[in-house]
């Protein structure tokens, strides 16, 4: 059946105040952006307190569902047919053809469900629901009208036209991205991070990356994962700029310096330092980490503590309570899963240490890092002047 449009439903969104068409106009937005990657030209419109998306005339259908699954802010998806509004006889024929086109054999119960957005029209709702129920029963014996619990909704609209929608299709909720301000993802080639980047742009907070690459040690195919990851991310998120920061002299230096076993929390405590600066200069409100608690050694509430010691900006850590599995089953719902586990090392599993401290105390921390004075700053700053930026998905 040709569906004209779909109605969006959105949840959260609807119990704002005075700022509530704030929320609203990102989501037409965000469902603008989400749709422009698909052939033919959809509209998308705010009308009355409702959003819809008007289709072309020809349009893939699956294709277009998929998209606007991923637009964080929906909720449901109601594929929506739309008839002319020429008096109540003709509605009532147009909704039994639609019963009969999109469940010819129908003998479970239903409910319609009738709403008026032309309060001049001549008949209440509920005399319209009343009717037109009892037009479906003569149409198809053996289905019943249950108010409580039906087998189906019907509900029909009355408009300029008449829309008439039976389904509603799950959206992935959250909140429209850009309602939230903006954050720098620290996304590596694993499972986790691309998760986390996907569950914070979910609250409404626009995502950048930055990703710290260490060639030779980490390949083309290491750093073109990661790309691809962020292609993957992007795709619930909107655009964004990945930093691809080489990160080879700050990790040998560190490594040449420092003791062995504190090499992980040291390296990490300067790619948050070098991720703090970039996500400054962009305008970001925070840092995001793919962060478990207990999950590896640099994981550890002190390890944690040990890296948030160097930040100013708040570290955002959306699976901090989640254990692998609940994070290996979000990463197959965003298909990040197979590219993830490619295996192409990053810089972090290079250099780790057979016996990594795994509580680690800051001061001793700091007073390794003094080893490092004489040539850190300079090699952070090389780092950040020779970053490469990559615009994914615009």
């Amino acid at each position: 059946m040709l569906f004209h449009a779909f109605l969006i439903k959105y949840a959260e969104i609807a119990i704002k105040g005075k700022n509530r068409y704030l929320f609203e106009d990102a989501l037409v937005r965000q469902t603008r952006i989400a749709l422009d990657a698909l052939e033919g030209e959809f509209q998308v419109c705010k009308e009355r307190g409702r959003v819809y998306v008007y289709c072309p005339e020809e349009y893939d259908y699956e294709e277009t569902i998929e998209a606007l699954k991923r637009v964080f802010g929906i909720v449901g998806i109601c594929p929506v047919v739309i008839y002319e509004n020429k008096g109540f006889d003709r509605m009532a024929e147009d909704v039994v053809s639609y019963m009969q086109a999109q469940y010819p054999s129908f003998r479970e119960s239903f409910k319609v469900h009738c709403r008026r957005a032309d309060k001049s029209y001549p008949m209440t709702s509920m005399e319209v629901s009343a009717e037109l129920g009892a037009r479906i029963l003569d149409a198809f014996p053996g289905c019943s009208v249950d108010v409580h619990e039906p087998s189906l909704n019907l509900t029909v609209e009355i408009r300029e036209k008449i829309y008439v929608y039976s389904e509603t299709i799950k959206g992935p909720g959250g909140m429209p991205v850009g309602t939230n301000g903006k954050a720098m993802l620290l996304l590596s080639g694993g499972i986790d991070s691309p998760v986390a980047g996907y569950m914070i742009a979910k609250r409404g907070v626009k995502v950048d990356a930055v990703y710290f690459h260490a060639p030779p040690y980490t390949s083309e195919r290491a750093k073109q994962k990661v790309v691809d990851l962020a292609k993957l991310v992007s795709r619930y998120s909107g655009p964004m700029r990945l930093h691809v920061v080489n990160f080879t002299d700050i990790q040998l230096y560190i490594y040449d310096q420092c003791p062995h076993e504190e090499l992980t929390i040291i390296m990490r405590r300067y790619m948050m330092r070098i991720a703090e600066q970039i996500a400054q200069k962009s305008g970001c409100l925070g840092l995001i980490t793919g962060e478990s608690i207990g999950q590896v050694a640099s994981q550890t509430l002190q390890s944690l503590a040990a890296t948030n010691e160097v930040c100013t900006l708040p570290v955002y850590r959306p699976l901090i309570g989640f254990d692998k599995q609940e994070i290996v089953e979000i990463s197959h719902k965003i298909n990040t899963y197979e590219t993830s586990i490619q295996p192409f090392e990053d810089c972090c599993t290079i250099f780790v240490a057979k016996h990594p401290v795994t509580k680690p105390n800051i001061k001793v921390i700091q007073r390794s890092e003094t080893r490092l004075d004489e040539k850190m700053d300079a090699l952070v700053q090389t780092a950040l002047d020779t970053a490469e930026v990559i615009s994914i998905g615009e």
